[in-house]
Formats: C-alpha cells, structure tokens, sequence
C-alpha cells in the first residue's frame, strides 16, 4: 500500500507475508530497499538493499529516508502496518518502567515487565503498552 514518493520512487507497506520490524519498500530500477520504521518513536533507517551491487547512490537513500520521516508519511507508515499486518512487533519483549524503554526479550527482574499486548492508535498517534502483572497502560506518544 502507497505510503508517498520521493522523485518518484514508490514508498510503500507490502501487504504479502509481511515480517517484523515495522517496515518499507521502495523499488528502484533493478533494487529494492527497505527501511524500518518504530512505533516508540520517529526514528528511521535503512534495513538493506537487494541486491547490494545495484545499490542507488547514498544521497537517493539518505533523501528517501528523509521523506519517510516527514510526520504524515511516517504517520501513514504506522497507520497502514497496524491495520494490514495488525502488530507493532513489540510482543516477546519487556518494558523498563524506570528507564522508559524496550528491553529486547523476555527479561523478568525489579521494574522490568513483560508486554502482554501492544498496539498503535492511529488518530492518538500512540502506542499503548498492556503490562504482564501490572495495571498500568504504557502510553507512548510519537
């Protein structure tokens, strides 16, 4: 699905055996390059290029990641993955209530709680964490 152009190259979510992290394509002449996208913030940076010998020149990468990281683009992005692939890929992973932040896998110690659920609203513009033991909604605002 469409999310916006770049000088005319295609941003867009495949809708088709999509996979975790959040993420992009956009096709060129002979590549095709992804860039992951986060629902925690606005950040923005290229995943890979295929096949790497047909690799654009940086300055077409750099200006493609910049167009994604306009607000309604990367607002579109997060919009579009929720609806269509209906994860924000933050499952299997735990929350530090002290630092505010991811911590990657299943960590259980003091302050630090699993993610049960989490999910993007859209018209909000958060993602909402539901905690494992705990009553407390994570709002992050992006």
């Amino acid at each position: 699905m469409r999310i916006g152009t770049y000088k005319g190259f295609v941003i867009s979510v495949l809708l088709r055996d999509e996979h975790c992290p959040p993420h992009v394509h956009v096709r060129g002449t002979g590549w095709d390059a992804r860039f992951r996208f986060s629902f925690l913030d606005d950040s923005v940076e290229l995943w890979d290029v295929d096949p790497e010998r047909r690799r654009p020149p940086g300055a077409v990468l750099l200006g493609i990641r910049q167009a994604l990281m306009q607000r309604h683009y990367l607002a579109r992005a997060r919009r579009i993955w929720w609806e269509k692939i209906q994860t924000v890929c933050l499952e299997n992973h735990s929350w530090d209530l002290g630092a505010d932040e991811v911590v990657s896998g299943l960590v259980i110690r003091p302050g630090v709680h699993v993610i049960a659920r989490a999910w993007h609203d859209a018209v909000g513009q958060q993602t909402i964490l539901n905690l494992v033991r705990i009553p407390v909604w994570v709002k992050i605002n992006l």
